[in-house]
């Protein structure tokens, strides 16, 4: 494999950045572009839904490098630039700017959040000017509703909660989800809110919203829903999932899905690869092209690929990992859950406050655990015994 003299990111959160530094560090003496779309150097998105939104950290505490370190390394950072198409055989890149040519192009360019059909207007949560602008209007609100019930809607009302506004979490499907791991932890989930004052309605579909045009609150809104109910909030949060940030590369002839399809090494045409949530690598785990919507996943993809551009070394397959914190529960999932298979305790140390549950597979083979405010040990030991190799989860007939 001849090692590229240019390679191109497009993307400059976590996992575009990750491939440029693990270039580095794996030798590679070539130019580095990176491209970001946002005003922003690169910085971290976990804390935009905890401790920005919390009040906790001001921004320059999410940033991952300085333009000093930045420059250092050899990285040219273009901001506010947007990829605008891609010509897969001429390998060049196609940005408001201009084209610009490559040998190996990455794209992380991630998701960006599904608008409810009926709330296309109503706050929601991806970059760090979405955290500023939505912490100073949960600052002002006492009623806020949070449409949606995967993690991050667990994550802002747990926010907002911290704000002690009353809080409505709103869901269709009678669970509460937690990434990789499905609904297997929605009883928990369930309890530990309801435990922190937050109200329940994961059966409820949200047919209706209009201005509720009270002279105490002149910017509520009164929600309608399928059953008749009506509720009247100050401010309305939905997060009802990702959409693969792919339709600048509509015209190319790339396999576009749900996000760019890739082999298991990441490579999505002949000097295009992709990572992060908007990549959908073949998984022998499953037998499918999956995306991991999570920055452990990212990290691990970036480095993987680098080695690959680098010298040609085929890195181990990411296992996927999530972590969260609501109301102040530390949650890590580690591995591969079967969504028809209920988790089960595993044995901790005597001492221990938290739980441990572990998922397996039809041979009997621990494939995934979930640490619940379980102490590190406690977690390091159960992640260690998990099979990570590309038996599938199921068995086959």
């Amino acid at each position: 494999m001849s090692v590229p003299a240019r390679v191109v990111i497009v993307g400059a959160s976590i996992g575009g950045l990750t491939v440029a530094e693990s270039l580095r560090d794996e030798g590679f003496d070539g130019e580095i572009t990176l491209l970001g779309d946002e005003p922003h150097l690169p910085y971290t998105r976990p804390p935009l839904s905890k401790q920005i939104l919390a009040g906790e950290w001001q921004p320059e505490q999410a940033a991952i490098r300085t333009a000093a370190e930045l420059d250092e390394l050899g990285i040219c950072v273009l901001t506010g630039r947007r990829a605008t198409g891609l010509d897969v055989g001429a390998r060049t890149l196609h940005t408001g700017d201009g084209p610009i040519a490559f040998d190996e192009l990455v794209i992380a360019t991630g998701t960006e959040p599904r608008r409810h059909p009926v709330l296309t207007e109503a706050s929601t949560l991806r970059t760090m000017d979405d955290a500023l602008r939505l912490r100073e209007r949960m600052d002002e609100a006492r009623r806020i509703a949070v449409i949606g019930s995967g993690i991050l809607g667990s994550e802002i009302a747990s926010a907002a909660r911290k704000r002690d506004a009353e809080v409505l979490l709103v869901g269709r499907s009678g669970a509460l989800g937690f990434g990789g791991v499905g609904t297997l932890l929605s009883e928990e989930l369930v309890r530990l809110h309801e435990a922190h004052g937050v109200e329940l309605a994961l059966r409820a579909e949200l047919v209706a919203a209009r201005p509720a045009c009270t002279t105490a609150a002149p910017d509520a809104t009164a929600l309608g829903f399928a059953d008749g109910t009506t509720r009247t909030v100050d401010l309305v949060v939905t997060m009802i999932g990702g959409t693969p940030r792919t339709d600048w590369l509509a015209s190319s002839t790339l396999e576009l899905a749900d996000g760019i399809a890739c082999d298991r090494l990441g490579i999505a045409a002949p000097g295009v690869s992709a990572v992060g949530d908007v990549a959908a690598w073949f998984d022998p785990i499953t037998g499918r092209h999956r995306r991991v919507e999570h920055q452990s996943n990212a990290i691990e993809q970036a480095i993987a690929v680098a080695g690959r551009l680098a010298h040609g070394a085929e890195g181990a397959q990411p296992v996927p990992l999530f972590w969260s914190e609501i109301h102040g529960t530390r949650i890590h999932a580690y591995g591969w859950f079967d969504p028809e298979r209920p988790l089960t305790e595993l044995p901790t140390a005597a001492e221990s406050a938290g739980t441990v549950y572990g998922s397996h597979d039809d041979a009997g083979a621990l494939r995934g655990v979930v640490g619940w405010n379980a102490p590190p040990r406690d977690f390091r030991t159960a992640r260690a015994a998990v099979v990570t190799s590309a038996r599938p989860l199921v068995a086959h007939s």
